[in-house]
């Protein structure tokens, strides 16, 4: 296998560094290494498993949370903390390119010291907008060239997830050690309003066809829909997650069901009926985020404390069908889905992704 050199790209460069893989994006210096699990009893699946090498990490790995998949480009986008940077994979070739520069921080959390950054990523305008916990700014990237754009001014609370809300042009950010939502302009990046609650939000949905804006209150166990225009809460519901919470959302736009992530179980709430619990699964523990395909009507729910995914059709009024358990790593959490139905998966201990294609 033949390695190319690797040319890191500066802040604002607009070159950015390619190299060839083969299942795992070789890091400079390193020896080339295909790390496929050896097939055992327990992994026959209709899935298959492969890692990509995430370059960069500490020997305590990198703190992994939302990823994002840009079905314009085919680019899965990982926020990669602790290393400064956004890693971006073209689904297609299997390339990584690494988009450097973000800023970073040491934070203490019960008792504990890690470094934070990049963490969360949404797409609009041709554009992939970077939430970072380093700084705690919303940058832009360009989402074909990858070339690092404009930064907002920091906000004055740690931002969570992010989402890009189409009808309005604004980016909708969870910060939930204050209690609120804040409400920016895509255009400028600036805060246009924040959004207090009773309660931390977590997870996010965009609704286009009936105008709401979707998150959680975790501390709470209840879910709230959010008027886009006025910025009212419109419902509050119950999904019934307990003592963990709800965590992730997706929604079935068409069908008119959200999907919550409970820690061990998965909610479907029909929408158009107060949000009733129409459907519910059991799942493997440490469920955080999810993600849902509506062309197959397919959830995707890694959990990270059991290490498998739980792949699962939605039927007939919202009714949940377990249709494969995957074996992947403990500690393997929050995926995305690419157009060709493989998932991928940070696996933030061993600073990798880990592709179940099928």
């Amino acid at each position: 296998m033949k390695v190319m050199p690797l040319r890191r790209a500066a802040p604002h460069d607009p070159s950015v560094s390619r190299f060839s893989v083969a299942l795992v994006v070789l890091v400079a210096c390193h020896p080339p290494q295909v790390t496929a699990p050896p097939p055992t009893p327990e992994n026959v699946s209709h899935y298959k498993l492969s890692v990509v090498a995430l370059p960069g990490a500490s020997p305590e790995g990198i703190f992994l949370d939302y990823l994002g998949f840009d079905p314009t480009t085919g680019f899965v986008w990982v926020p990669a903390g602790p290393t400064g940077s956004v890693d971006v994979v073209d689904t297609a070739t299997g390339t990584l390119t690494r988009i450097e520069g973000f800023a970073t921080k040491e934070i203490e959390r019960e008792g504990k010291k890690r470094t934070v950054g990049p963490s969360s990523v949404t797409f609009g305008r041709g554009l992939a907008f970077v939430g970072n916990r380093g700084d705690s700014t919303i940058c832009a990237v360009d989402a074909k060239t990858l070339v690092r754009g404009m930064c907002g001014s920091p906000l004055d609370a740690m931002p969570d997830g992010i989402a890009y809300v189409a009808e309005t042009d604004e980016l909708w950010v969870t910060t939930p050690h204050d209690k609120s939502l804040r409400i920016l302009d895509a255009q400028t990046l600036a805060q246009k309003e924040r959004l207090p609650f009773d309660g931390e939000p977590e997870g996010f949905a965009v609704d286009a066809e009936h105008h709401r804006f979707y998150t959680n209150l975790e501390d709470k166990d209840l879910t709230l829909a959010i008027d886009v225009a006025s910025h009212k809460t419109v419902a509050t519901w119950k999904p019934m997650c307990g003592d963990g919470g709800p965590h992730g959302l997706r929604l079935a736009e068409h069908e008119g069901f959200l999907f919550v992530a409970c820690s061990s179980k998965v909610q479907a709430l029909d929408i158009s009926h107060d949000g009733n619990i129409a459907g519910t699964l059991p799942t493997g523990a440490g469920v955080d985020d999810l993600d849902y395909v509506p062309g197959t009507h397919r959830l995707y729910v890694p959990a990270a404390s059991d290490g498998t995914l739980s792949v699962i059709e939605v039927g007939a009024g919202g009714a949940l069908t377990l249709v494969d358990t995957v074996p992947t790593k403990k500690g393997a959490r929050n995926g995305v889905v690419d157009t060709k139905g493989a998932i991928y998966i940070g696996d933030g201990h061993s600073s990798a992704l880990l592709v179940v294609a099928p």
